[in-house]
């Protein structure tokens, strides 16, 4: 399994998304001091019923959890689009 197919399957495990999109941006990265270590960038834009009634951050925090260890051996950086299906719907 791939890193990006393991970081897939925490998030789908753990958050039950109705939408899942996870980008590798590593390659942007490239000689970065931050990329030296192997790990990788990524973008997620997930949409879960579970964000409901969560701020920003405490919706972040929610991903890092479902992530766990990956995020101190597989991801340097992770931007993130955390949205409910009604904000997702909406535009």
């Amino acid at each position: 399994m791939t890193r990006l197919e393991r970081i897939r399957a925490a998030l789908q495990a753990q958050l039950a998304p109705t939408a899942l999109e996870v980008i590798d941006e590593s390659h942007k990265h490239a000689g970065h001091a931050g990329a030296r270590d192997g790990r990788g960038h990524f973008a997620v834009h997930i949409v879960s019923d579970v964000f409901a009634g969560l701020a920003p951050l405490a919706r972040h925090r929610r991903v890092y959890a479902a992530l766990g260890d990956m995020m101190q051996t597989d991801i340097h950086a992770l931007s993130i689009r955390a949205q409910t299906p009604s904000e997702a719907g909406a535009g």
